[in-house]
């Protein structure tokens, strides 16, 4: 039986790099932000392997960017999330829980500060763009929001230093971890991110100019032939171990930044800006939150909806978001939401499955 294919139309997006992601032998789609994701070029285990060898160049145009410009660029984006920006430097890249006025979870974007009056804002999958002109609008604020020509392209994997070396310098390498520099590519201005989803090591260059995607896609495979540099994608396997939340998935309007693990980067003391500030104040103490979770036996299948966790005594203890076999670790590695009285690491539950109810455990830390 031949599986299901994604019907293209113009509603989904093509990106600067389509034409090479589709030359490179991309063999699966997922949609996200409205634009075509590939999600694997080999099989999702031979992705794998080869981003934690060598380096790819994965095409992530579909982290659409909000630009936000305009004297109260810096309140508008307050208003979105319990982060406080106050001390944000103008190079700086920050990881961001965005709320609504109930301290529901929005979307987890980067951040990425241009100016004191510029931000870009790198969404993960919902739409953002009218949320915020809908704010700017209603308290009068004095912004410009628009979608910017800007396509993110990573570059990620242990060689991704030295490729990127040989395109862009020795000091774009020396580039401190979630900061970004200017570059000059095809005559255009544009910024490179140490950053990227992938614990691997990387960066991200915000590509300015649709049409100069080919040539820069190029370009770094030129300069990586000899690093075995493939076309890739964010790999399932490596993200669940490594403990990166898909919004969506591990991440819902559902859930507050405490209960996903995100309370860091809450600064309730500061951040009074915030439309969810009120209603987070007596979210800070949750009786469900993220873990680890490691469950027993054979390789299990790519979890495609929540699967029902229970404690010893046959009660509900939560559920996993995400879950996929580890080559690496040889164990399947979840991510769960489980309730406070069940989250100790070491705690045993039973986790049912479309193949069979199977053994868990509660983890202290996630596998990279």
């Amino acid at each position: 039986m031949s599986q299901p294919l994604i019907s293209f139309s113009s509603r989904l997006r093509r990106t600067p790099f389509s034409r090479r992601v589709e030359a490179a032998g991309a063999k699966s789609y997922n949609i996200y932000n409205h634009t075509i994701l590939a999600t694997a070029y080999h099989s999702i285990e031979a992705d794998y392997a080869h981003l934690k060898s060598a380096v790819q160049v994965w095409d992530v145009t579909c982290q659409k960017q909000v630009e936000i410009i305009g004297p109260d660029a810096q309140r508008l984006v307050q208003m979105t999330t319990p982060r406080d920006l106050a001390k944000m430097e103008d190079d700086q890249c920050y990881y961001i829980p965005m709320v609504d006025a109930q301290g529901a979870m929005l979307n987890d974007p980067v951040l990425n500060k241009l100016a004191e009056d510029r931000y870009w804002v790198s969404l993960a999958d919902s739409d953002m763009l009218y949320y915020f002109k809908g704010l700017a609008n209603g308290f009068g604020l004095e912004v410009k929001v628009f979608e910017p020509d800007v396509s993110p392209l990573a570059v990620q994997g242990p060689k991704a230093d030295e490729l990127i070396r040989r395109v862009f310098g020795q000091e774009i390498v020396d580039t401190r971890f979630f900061r970004h520099k200017p570059i000059i590519f095809q005559g255009q201005e544009m910024i490179i991110a140490r950053s990227g989803w992938s614990l691997q090591g990387g960066f991200e260059i915000y590509l300015v100019g649709f049409e100069n995607g080919e040539a820069l896609w190029d370009t770094l495979f030129e300069a990586g032939a000899d690093l075995d540099v493939h076309a890739g994608c964010p790999n399932l396997i490596e993200r669940i171990e490594s403990g990166l939340l898909s919004y969506g998935n591990d991440i819902t309007l559902d859930h507050t930044p405490f209960e996903v693990g995100l309370g860091k980067y809450c600064n309730m003391d500061t951040a009074t800006g915030c439309l969810g500030h009120g209603a987070l104040l007596g979210k800070q103490n949750p009786s469900r939150q993220i873990r680890p979770v490691e469950i027993d036996g054979d390789p299990l299948s790519v979890a495609p909806q929540l699967w029902p966790l229970k404690n010893q005594s046959g009660e509900s203890a939560g559920y996993i978001s995400s879950a996929v076999w580890s080559p690496d670790f040889h164990t399947n590695v979840a991510i769960g939401m489980v309730n406070k009285d069940d989250w100790e690491p070491g705690t045993r539950l039973v986790v049912d499955t479309p193949e069979g109810t199977r053994e868990a455990r509660v983890r202290d830390e996630f596998w990279n």
